[in-house]
């Protein structure tokens, strides 16, 4: 409460004759107590604990050398102009030599041991298209080493040396983190070995459009840093330092990192069968917008949108329909979209799970069996619409529809819906236009052309209008808003 608020309640209650004893006193809400930082923390011990477990990676690849016979160029241009390709020379005119190979070394990285038998983790990126990987320690003992697998979804890699009694790492949990903790990163940026950098957690679950969302901190990471660990102050590796935002190719204070129990599952997984499998549904999903989600009767906005159902797939067997709102996976809450990916792939292959959907007012749940996710393939089903009279008047919301026939329902296996043959106004602002399909309005399944104009003659005006639209096979809503 503020004094200029408290004075004009005492003078209320001075004027109105009222005994002050005889109310309560009203008391501003404590201010919630902050530890107060003392200093900057010491590393030294940190990094002597862990910094032993912490490795550099080498690799090279086999290039082949040409012993001084014409160029791919020059053999191209022999072809084309004399018919056919001249036989290489030697340089002193015999016969030229076999092409030989040379080792050229391709990258540096970093990586860290999680056993003392000799399990490495380190980035999938790190190790790829390598022929030769060698792992450095700190006290210069270094061992070939063999790539077990990688991940290029999550960037993980499990390589295996043959050693006995290696300094190894501690594993923690990267569900527990807080953003403000201290963390380290040890590594070889610029292939310079062991270099300790530190910094905070800027955020625990940054998605950045990939499969998994990252861990953010401002330690600098740099070219060679990938693969290396990312160290709280209990010694503990909770992510993999991957990426940065950068423009210059260098450190612009914002680093990532693949939160450590996403790698842990991908590297348990290729140790016991050398791949990754992940769970799929069969659906192509958007976010949910506010006004959305305020004109389904969300409330807020939250869950994913289903924008398209893959025939015969795992959803579509379990009743899972274009313009559904995923609101749960197994009763864990889709906060945003690319929460629920997340979740299915980390589903084992051939089990059963509980989709919670909300469709036209009401939340339903959805048995479904979740299959091995495979790159997936959509058709691509067209529609033609009409030239609209000259004068036919657009409804209120812009829009000229006129039913769907037999074969386009068939063309598009759908019995609901009404194509659009023209676009203007506040339907055309919002993204419709010619040729999509209206499949929905606000909770409302859109039947033919005279139910939806007569749906539309009875909307408020003043309220925005969400739209279920399909367009090329894969459905949005589309919220038309009112005049301003």
């Amino acid at each position: 409460m503020t004094s200029k608020t408290g004075s004009a309640i005492l003078s209320a209650l001075v004027f109105a004759g009222a005994s002050l004893m005889s109310v309560p006193a009203v008391h501003a809400a404590a201010p919630v107590a902050v530890p107060a930082v003392t200093g900057l923390p010491d590393f030294a011990d940190l990094v002597d604990k862990v910094g032993p477990a912490v490795v550099n990676i080498r690799t090279t690849e086999r290039v082949r050398l040409d012993q001084g016979g014409p160029d791919e160029e020059m053999q191209e241009f022999l072809r084309r102009f004399f018919g056919g390709q001249m036989a290489p020379r030697g340089r002193r005119g015999g016969p030229a030599e076999l092409p030989q190979e040379e080792r050229v070394q391709r990258g540096v990285g970093s990586g860290f041991i999680i056993s003392d038998d000799g399990f490495v983790l380190t980035n999938a990126h790190v190790v790829e298209g390598a022929d030769e990987v060698v792992v450095t320690l700190t006290d210069r003992r270094e061992f070939k080493a063999k790539v077990l697998g990688s991940d290029a979804r999550s960037d993980v890699a499990l390589l295996k040396v043959d050693g006995r009694n290696l300094p190894s790492v501690r594993i923690g949990d990267s569900s527990k983190i807080r953003v403000g903790e201290w963390v380290i990163a040890i590594g070889s940026p610029f292939n310079l070995e062991n270099t300790v950098t530190a910094g905070i957690i800027s955020a625990k679950a940054r998605d950045t459009g990939e499969y998994l969302p990252l861990i953010q901190s401002d330690v600098a990471v740099n070219p060679g840093n990938s693969g290396g660990p990312l160290i709280n102050m209990r010694g503990e590796v909770i992510g993999i330092n991957s990426q940065i935002a950068t423009l210059s190719g260098g450190y612009n204070g914002i680093s990532f990192a693949v939160p450590i129990d996403e790698v842990m599952r991908v590297s348990d997984q290729i140790r016991k069968t050398g791949k990754v499998t992940r769970g799929r549904l069969g659906v192509q999903i958007s976010e949910v917008t506010t006004d959305v989600a305020e004109s389904l009767g969300l409330g807020h906005a939250r869950g994913a949108e289903v924008a398209m159902v893959e025939p015969g797939g795992p959803a579509d067997k379990a009743g899972v329909k274009v313009g559904d709102i995923i609101l749960k996976f197994n009763g864990r809450d889709i906060d945003r979209s690319s929460d629920l990916p997340r979740l299915v792939g980390g589903s084992a292959v051939g089990s059963r799970a509980t989709v919670t959907v909300w469709r036209r007012g009401r939340q339903l749940d959805l048995p479904v069996t979740i299959v091995e996710l495979q790159e997936e393939k959509s058709p691509t089903a067209k529609t033609t619409p009409k030239k609209p009279a000259p004068d036919q008047a657009p409804n209120a919301l812009g829009l000229h529809v006129s039913d769907l026939g037999a074969a386009q329902k068939r063309e598009l296996k759908t019995e609901a819906g009404v194509l659009v043959e023209f676009a203007e106004g506040r339907a055309a602002s919002a993204g419709i236009r010619q040729g999509d399909v209206i499949l929905q309005m606000n909770n409302v399944e859109i039947t033919g052309a005279a139910q939806f104009n007569g749906l539309v003659a009875k909307l408020d005006a003043k309220k925005p209008v969400a739209l279920l639209v399909r367009r090329d096979n894969v459905s949005r809503y589309l919220v038309i808003r009112p005049r301003p």
